[in-house]
């Protein structure tokens, strides 16, 4: 089986095993490969560049912290984009909770319903996006809009999908991957094209 290289090239397994031992140099290198590749990895799920920048600092010095109590792995690339999901995940959430907690503290009081109006904003954004979505998905391939009505509206599973439509996994992922590339042109958080 041929062993996992980094971007330039370099052995992943061997700079990892270096870097456990407690080499700075291996670890400032496995610093330089992979943090773009963290960067535009994580540009999929957030889009605020500093908590980005905070998470992928954050796994670094857990990583070296915790050098000694790391294993072995066969593919530093996955090990460390599995890492960052998870660390920017977990921020994401918690952000979110924090934020709903301040909406509810600011929209309502103890015992108290949403106002009229602001039910009523709510349910217009709502409408609006909702609208600009289907429009987007109208906008898709055949195919590509049976995919993502299977997977996402009636959350049928990769395998079961390409049971359905009568093609291979690998044409499942390539024709929902195609269809999320062609919706993030119309359909982005700030911005919407109809």
């Amino acid at each position: 089986m041929p062993r996992h290289r980094t971007p330039s090239g370099i052995d992943e397994e061997a700079l990892w095993n270096k870097f456990r031992s407690g080499d700075e140099v291996a670890f400032a290198q496995l610093y330089r490969e992979y943090v773009q590749v963290l960067y535009h990895y994580c540009t999929h799920f957030a889009q605020d560049k500093a908590l980005i920048k905070d998470c992928i600092h954050d796994l670094f010095v857990e990583l070296w912290k915790h050098r000694q109590n790391i294993g072995p792995t066969t593919s530093v690339r996955y090990y460390l984009m599995a890492s960052i999901k998870r660390k920017l995940v977990r921020h994401l959430t918690a952000e979110q909770k924090i934020s709903s907690q301040d909406d509810v503290q600011t929209d309502l009081l103890p015992g108290c319903d949403p106002s009229y109006e602001t039910s009523l904003i709510a349910f217009e954004e709502d409408s609006h996006i909702n609208e600009c979505l289907q429009n987007a998905i109208d906008k898709l391939p055949r195919r590509q809009r049976e995919a993502v009505y299977l997977r996402f509206y009636q959350n049928m599973t990769n395998e079961e999908i390409s049971s359905l439509m009568q093609i291979n996994i690998q044409s499942v992922y390539n024709l929902i991957f195609g269809a999320l590339s062609n919706l993030k042109k119309y359909v982005t958080l700030d911005r919407v094209v109809l």
